[in-house]
C-alpha cells in the first residue's frame, strides 16, 4: 500500500511536473512568439482590427509611404479616390487621348503618340500637349478627319407601323428612337425618314457626318419601295411615271417601276434615287392614286433579308464601306 501511495504520488508528481514543464515550455514559446515573432503571430489571424497585416483583406499591407510607414490596401484605395476627385475637374471636359480612344481609333497610349506627332487638331489648331483637355462640343480632327468621342455604330431597322421618325425638335409618342433604345447607342441619327404608317428599312448611326451626307436631298441613293394603292394601277399611269413627272416644278427621275410579280394590279414596285421627303407619295398623288401601304425594301444597297419587322441589326464592315462610297 505504501508503494501504491508512493507510486501514486510519484505518478501524480510526474503528471503535475509534466504540466508544469509543458506549461513553462509552452509559455516560453508563446512569450518568445510575442516578443520575437509578433508580426508572424498577427499574420495568423490574431492581429487587432485596423492594424496592418501581411494577409489579404482591407488591412493587407501593399506598400510603404514616403516616410517609410506601411500602407494598407484600404488606405491606398482611399488615397487614389481622393486624388481622382481632386484631379478631375467638373467642367465638362475630357482628356484628348481619352477622346481619341473612345472614338475607337486607337488606345490612349497610342493616342499620346499621335498627339505628340501633331496628327490631332482641336478647333482647327494642332495640339501636341500631353494631358490637353477638350469639350465634347469641340471639333477634333485626326489626320484631317472629324472624330467623335465614341465608336461609330451603324444599325439597320425594319420599321413596323405605328412609329414616327420625328424631325428635329418635334415631340411625338412612339418614335423610331424608342425602338432603338435597347441598342444602347447614344446620339443616334436616322437616315431615310418614314411616316408613322409606312414600314421598311431605316438606317441609324451615331456618325453625324455620315447621317448628314446620306440625308442630303440632293444625294443620289438607291431606294426601292413596294406600295399598295387604293385601286388598280392603270398601265398608262405607270408609263407616265416611268417617263418622269414634275413635282413642284422639278422632274423626278423614276429609275424603275412595274407591277409586283405575282401581286395584284394595285401592288407596284418603284425604284427612285431622290432624297426628298415623301417623294413616293407625291409621285402617285400626281397621277391621282392614294398609297395604302408603303414598304421600303432596299435602302442604299441594304435589304430586308433575314431582318424581321420591328428588329434591327448591325451593319457589316463591307456594308459600311459601300455606304461611304455613295
Amino acid at each position: 500500500m505504501g508503494r501504491g501511495n508512493d507510486g501514486a504520488r510519484g505518478k501524480g508528481t510526474g503528471r503535475q511536473g509534466g504540466r508544469d514543464s509543458s506549461s513553462s515550455k509552452g509559455g516560453n514559446r508563446r512569450n518568445a512568439g510575442s516578443t520575437d515573432h509578433r508580426g508572424k503571430s498577427q499574420a495568423r489571424g490574431n492581429a487587432p482590427t485596423g492594424k496592418p497585416t501581411t494577409r489579404g483583406g482591407k488591412n493587407q499591407v501593399v506598400g510603404t509611404s514616403r516616410t517609410g510607414n506601411p500602407v494598407t490596401k484600404k488606405e491606398y484605395i482611399m488615397r487614389k479616390k481622393s486624388e481622382g476627385a481632386k484631379s478631375k475637374p467638373d467642367d465638362g471636359t475630357i482628356r484628348l487621348n481619352k477622346y481619341i480612344s473612345n472614338s475607337g481609333i486607337c488606345s490612349r497610349r497610342d493616342a499620346d503618340i499621335y498627339i505628340k506627332a501633331g496628327s490631332v487638331t482641336v478647333n482647327g489648331k494642332p495640339v501636341s500637349e500631353m494631358g490637353y483637355r477638350v469639350k465634347l462640343t469641340d471639333e477634333v480632327k485626326f489626320d484631317g478627319q472629324n472624330i467623335q468621342p465614341y465608336q461609330k455604330q451603324y444599325l439597320l431597322l425594319n420599321k413596323p407601323k405605328g412609329f414616327i421618325a420625328p424631325r428635329k425638335g418635334e415631340r411625338a409618342s412612339k418614335t423610331v428612337l424608342d425602338l432603338m433604345q435597347s441598342a444602347g447607342v447614344a446620339n443616334l441619327h436616322y437616315v431615310g425618314r418614314l411616316g408613322r404608317q409606312s414600314v421598311g428599312l431605316m438606317l441609324f448611326t451615331n456618325d453625324l457626318e455620315m447621317a448628314n451626307k446620306l440625308n442630303n436631298p440632293n444625294l443620289e441613293m438607291r431606294k426601292i419601295y413596294q406600295v399598295a394603292l387604293d385601286r388598280s394601277f392603270k398601265h398608262e399611269d405607270l408609263m407616265q411615271l416611268r417617263n418622269g413627272i414634275a413635282i413642284n416644278g422639278e422632274v423626278i427621275d423614276v429609275k424603275e417601276i412595274n407591277y409586283v410579280e405575282d401581286g395584284r394590279n394595285n401592288e407596284i414596285g418603284i425604284e427612285i434615287h431622290s432624297g426628298k421627303d415623301n417623294i413616293v407619295q407625291a409621285l402617285f398623288e400626281a397621277v391621282k392614286y392614294e398609297i395604302k401601304v408603303l414598304d421600303r425594301v432596299v435602302l442604299g444597297g441594304l435589304t430586308k433579308k433575314d431582318l424581321p419587322r420591328g428588329h434591327y441589326r448591325t451593319l457589316t464592315d463591307q456594308e459600311i464601306i459601300n455606304l461611304k462610297m455613295i
